[in-house]
């Protein structure tokens, strides 16, 4: 029976969930990818609590012109600027079952640029 590209995405999303999960000392950078829109977070598995996040959603970032993989860049560099005043400088990447490129490559770099270490 075929998969349906949501169903296939979260089978992977499954399997890097049993491997990638964060805590206090490397929380894990939870990305997530709709067509219009991209999300992130950073998380703290242990105890379930979200330390920072951004989205293109947010006021600074909508406002701003360009392609969704510049815009992406743009929040990978918001939730790293977030995450270090939170005091949390290496984290473990979670793409969420897509693919590391386009949206989900730009925002990792635009993280790393902006001094977050994984």
């Amino acid at each position: 029976m075929a998969l349906t590209k949501n169903e296939r995405r979260i089978r992977i999303k499954n399997r890097i969930r049993k491997i990638v999960s964060g805590d206090a000392v490397k929380p894990r950078l939870s990305v997530f990818r709709s067509n219009k829109e991209i999300y992130a977070q950073i998380v703290n598995d242990v105890t379930g609590v979200t330390l920072a996040a951004a989205s293109s959603r947010d006021k600074d970032i909508s406002s701003a012109k360009g392609t969704k993989s510049e815009i992406a860049a743009l929040v990978g560099k918001a939730v790293a600027e977030k995450a270090l005043k939170a005091g949390v400088d290496t984290i473990s990447f979670d793409r969420g079952g897509y693919l590391y490129h386009g949206r989900v490559k730009s925002l990792a770099e635009g993280a790393r640029e902006a001094g977050l270490k994984f």
